[in-house]
């Protein structure tokens, strides 16, 4: 594999003419038998345009629902991307929810369900005493935490209210975050609450081993039910006790599991399954495809 970047700047726009020239010489040297298109609209229409240059089919691979990205609001963009979706050979999809979204509103038949998964060393269960000690945690608490987005639009004000209500009936309940935070949800002002920042990707095995229980916040939205969050394997690789929204492809996932699914905007289900969690330690094991695995998967399909 060969990684080639190419910038087109601060303001993008301006950038645009040499991004595509640069892009067009490498795969005119490359000579490429299909192109292989992701990470938003916008690539995507490129992909279908370059496919359309050198007379060569396309693939599309959407990672998340592309439609509820901001960048779709470009005047014209979201109709180009519609039509280089229909007009792909095939697309490979985060989720089972979103691979019936592009099957059923474009009536396209090609489409692979391809979830975002782990190296398979990255994440594994770690001493959990050790783990508090290297983030500075209480050694005996029991932990509730969130890594990634702390934002308002993924249900966390939820989470927040919940956790007050724990805490109100059991002193030992702390709540554990780490990620960017969202200025119109802010971080409840509690003693026991433990905001971490920014942490790199290598000390995210490390966060999650310390938990009682992990949490993964979303909505029903256009981009919460079609989502499916990386953190998902991360968090049963480490074996880690599991509580997420019952919503779209996470919802399937621990579908059999419902201890694990709280119903949105329900605090009164989300404390009783955090509760329960907390005290059973219940966990969950199911298989975790490797990105090899992923690999296989896809080139199977695109030979096929």
């Amino acid at each position: 594999m060969e990684w080639h970047g190419f910038d087109a700047g601060r303001l993008i726009v301006p950038g645009l003419p040499r991004y595509f020239a640069n892009t067009f010489l490498l795969i005119k040297q490359f000579e490429p038998d299909i192109l292989l298109g992701s990470s938003d609209c916008l690539h995507a229409v490129i992909t279908a345009l370059f496919a359309k240059l050198f007379k060569i089919p396309y693939y599309l691979d959407l990672y998340d629902n592309y439609e509820s990205f901001g960048l779709a609001k470009l005047p014209g963009l979201l109709s180009l991307y519609r039509l280089a979706i229909r007009n792909a050979e095939g697309i490979s999809c985060v989720s089972e929810p979103l691979s019936n979204f592009i099957r059923q509103r474009y009536q396209h038949h090609n489409v692979i369900t391809l979830e975002s998964t782990i190296a398979g060393n990255d994440f594994f269960p770690q001493n959990k005493t050790l783990c508090r000690q290297h983030l500075n945690l209480p050694a005996h608490a029991k932990l509730i935490g969130l890594a990634g987005s702390l934002d308002k639009n993924r249900g966390v004000d939820l989470l927040y209210a919940g956790f007050l209500q724990l805490a109100d009936n059991d002193s030992s309940v702390h709540l554990v975050l780490a990620g960017p935070t969202d200025p119109s949800c802010p971080i409840p002002n509690h003693p026991r609450v433990h905001y971490l920042g920014l942490l790199p990707h290598r000390q995210i095995n490390g966060f999650y081993s310390a938990l009682d229980l992990a949490m993964i916040c979303l909505r029903d939205s256009e981009f919460g039910r079609y989502a499916f969050p990386q953190k998902t394997y991360e968090i049963l690789a480490t074996e880690t006790p599991i509580l997420a929204t019952n919503v779209g492809a996470v919802g399937q996932t621990f579908r059999d599991h419902p201890e694990c699914l709280y119903t949105q905007d329900d605090l009164a289900d989300f404390c009783n399954k955090a509760s329960y969690l907390l005290n059973s330690g219940y966990t969950v094991r199911l298989p975790i495809p490797s990105w090899a695995d992923q690999a296989r998967r896809l080139i199977e399909w695109i030979n096929s």
